[in-house]
Parts: structure tokens; sequence; C-alpha cells
């Protein structure tokens, strides 16, 4: 759930590693862990969305009560952001992307078991503390890579892919029977889960270092220099202007996108009146659209000039969701939100480009990381508000909510600094 959220505590730098310029087998073997880990986060994330109905129905709760799973999320994006800057004083980046997919794979074998609800959302803050570590710090290792443009996009485009995926095999699995076992499609990002742990832990071989403690004085001053190395970075990183502007946009975007995947299955069942097994298809539209706008747009947005075709996609979308609202149709609702999701696709990995390039060098590390975790903040905290205005007014709300934070992510895309256009080989 977002993942791919969201005003908080300051975020830390990642370890720090060397650029990749030379493209190897090691290389290349990085950003396939890296992609797949954002493929895994979409599965994830995806998913919740055609699940809903089901867990509502299981455990007899309300839309109201149902905010607990939001609100558990938004728990470990804050968790994360408070602890990741005393990790990295310990953990390479290998370790720290292996503790990220470990505390993943607990999650969904967890959620495969049918946990009682309070665990069942618990879960959630597992699954977005690892979530936080593991794609994190994968997004800032790509982003240090040459052309690192067109590997952002790659990475998104495989979350995209992901949540692409999620609602097929939920609603699959959760329709199979008259009695709905929905709960044994999470065996599925299980094996997800396995798999990307075994491929960080290969991939980033070269960085799994653990620091060692040495005595107990060494240890002491070591401890207090890496601390204050921590507290000064995060002050440098925060005394920038363009880490809060661009923090900004993806707390709006993020919040926008996961809101949407999140509530449109329960809007289109309970205010369009769709069959609940059909209606459970209808994100894998915003997300098939999504997935092929970070593959398809990223160069010409690029080429083009990021800064103006952001604002053109997001006022694209502003109109999409308009048509999505007015117009009575599942099936024109249904374009209208795929189409949405294809003109939303590049913002993702524009916004982290121009922010490595607009960063100072000093924080780049621990500014793409801040505003990663805020907008993931913005990707649990507006579910979490859909959710208690619905169960008040209806699910109904889903739409004025989703129409602001779109403008909104327009709005703030242009106070971020334009950044220097440099052309890509």
């Amino acid at each position: 759930m977002a993942t791919e959220t969201i005003g908080h505590a300051p975020v830390p730098p990642v370890p720090e590693g060397p650029v990749d310029v030379i493209p190897e087998k090691s290389f290349y073997l990085k950003l396939i862990a890296s992609g797949f880990s954002f493929f895994v986060a979409g599965v994830n994330d995806g998913s919740l969305g055609s699940l809903l109905p089901y867990v509502l129905q299981s455990y007899h709760v309300s839309t109201g009560l149902v905010v607990v799973v939001y609100v558990s999320t938004l728990i470990g994006w804050l968790i994360a952001a408070l602890t990741n800057s005393s990790l990295c004083q310990y953990l390479g980046l290998g370790a720290m992307l292996a503790l990220g997919a470990a505390l993943q794979v607990l999650a969904h074998a967890l959620r495969a078991w049918l946990p009682p609800f309070a665990l069942y959302a618990i879960t959630f803050f597992l699954a977005s503390l690892g979530q936080a570590f593991n794609d994190t710090h994968a997004n800032t290792y790509v982003s240090s890579v040459k052309a690192a443009h067109r590997w952002l996009g790659f990475i998104h485009a495989m979350y995209m892919a992901g949540c692409l995926v999620g609602p097929l095999v939920a609603t699959a699995v959760a329709s199979a029977n008259r009695q709905s076992q929905w709960n044994l499609f999470y065996l599925f990002p299980l094996g997800l889960g396995v798999m990307n742990l075994a491929l960080v832990l290969v991939a980033f071989r070269d960085r799994m270092f653990i620091e060692a403690s040495g005595p107990a004085t060494q240890r002491s001053d070591s401890t207090d220099s890496r601390r204050h190395r921590a507290v000064r970075e995060i002050k440098d990183t925060l005394r920038v202007p363009a880490v809060w502007l661009t923090s900004l946009y993806f707390f709006f975007f993020l919040g926008a996108a996961i809101t949407a995947g999140g509530w449109i299955v329960e809007y289109l069942v309970h205010v369009r009146h769709g069959d609940v097994q059909q209606m459970g298809y209808i994100p894998t539209g915003f997300y098939g659209g999504a997935f092929l706008g970070r593959l398809i747009l990223a160069e010409p947005t690029y080429r083009l000039g990021e800064r103006r075709m952001v604002f053109i996609y997001a006022a694209l979308c502003v109109g999409l969701e308009l048509v999505f609202w007015l117009v009575p149709n599942i099936a024109v609702e249904a374009v209208a939100i795929s189409l949405l999701g294809f003109f939303s696709g590049p913002f993702f990995a524009t916004g982290i480009s121009v922010a490595s390039k607009i960063f100072p060098a000093n924080i780049r590390s621990s500014g793409i990381a801040f505003v990663f975790v805020l907008g993931q903040i913005g990707g649990s905290l507006f579910p979490v508000l859909t959710g208690i205005i619905s169960s008040h007014t209806g699910v109904k709300a889903l739409q004025p909510m989703l129409l602001a934070l779109l403008a909104a992510t327009g709005i703030s895309w242009l106070l971020v600094p334009q950044a220097p256009h440099v052309r890509a080989d």
C-alpha cells in the first residue's frame, strides 16, 4: 500500500557506496534486484483494494475500522524514519535491503494464516517497515547510477507491474470458491518475498557488512561519533528548501495514487453498484496504465522537459478524474482510470530524477530518502482520511478527495526548483 506515505520525522541517509559507471554483471544484477523489490511492494500495495470487500466481510468490520490497516502502515513508515539513521550507521546497503526484505516475508507469512484482525492490521506495519528499508535504499542506489532517469523509470515500472499483477491474482483467488479463502492469496507474495530476499543477498553481497562492536570505551566513542554524523546530516537536509518542496509533491501524488488503488473497488461496488467479483479487476486498468506510462513516457518526459511535461500530465489527470467522477458509467470510468494511471506514470521516477539533480551532493542520499518516505506517509495518511470520511458520508467521498489531491500534485510540482537539463547519452 502503498508503497508504494507522508509530515513526519526526518529521514537519515542511506549507506553510501561507489557510483556504478561501467556496466558490469554485478551492476545489472543490482538493478534487477532493485526492480524486483519494487515489484514485490507493488503486489502488496495493489492487492489491498481488491481484497478490501472480503476483509470487511470476513472480519465483520466497517470501513471506519478498516482504516486501522492504513494507520498501521503509516506507523511503519514513521518508525522507519526514526530508526533508519541509526541502523545505517551499523548496517551496509545490502544488510539494510535484506532486513527490509525479511520483514516483508514475515508479514505475508502471518497474513496467509488468516490471523485475528488485530494481528492482520499489525502485518501492515511490518510490511511498510520492510518496504521502507528495502525500497527506499534501492531507490537511492538507482538514482546514483549513470542515466538514472531511465533506470528509475524501470524500477518504478516494476512497482506498477506488481500493482497490476496483485489485483489479478487477489481477485482470482478470493472469488475461486463460494466460501472465499482470500487469505490464501498471500502465499503468492510470500513466495515472491523469499525470492526477493535471496536476490538481495546475492546481488548486494559486497555491501552486506554489519559493524562489529569493539571494546567498551571504543564502542562508546564510535557510537557518539556516528550519532553526531547522523544528526548533522539530518539538520543539513532539513535546511534545504528544495527537499521540503519536493517532499510536498510526493506527499500529494502518492496520497492520490494509493488512495485510488485502495478504495476504487469499494466505490464501484457501493456507489456504481458493480459486481464485486468483476470490479476487483478494475484497479488493474489503473495500474496497467501506470506501468505503460512509466515505461513509455520516461524518455519523452526527459527530452521535452520534465517540469513542463509533468504539469501537463497533472492537468490531464485532473480532467480524467472529473470524467471518472461525473460520468456514471462503469465502462467509461474504467477507461478514464486507466488513462489517469498512464499519464500519472512518470510522476514518481521524474520526481526522484529531478531531486537527484537539485539536492546538494552532501545531502543527496538523505534528501532522496526523506522525500521517498514522506511520500509514502501521504500514501498512508490520505487513505485513512478517506476511510474516516467514508464511514460518515459513504465511499462517494473518494472522488472529491482524489480531485483535490491531483490538483495539489500539479500545483506543488510547480513549486519544485527547476533542474538543469543535461542530455543523456
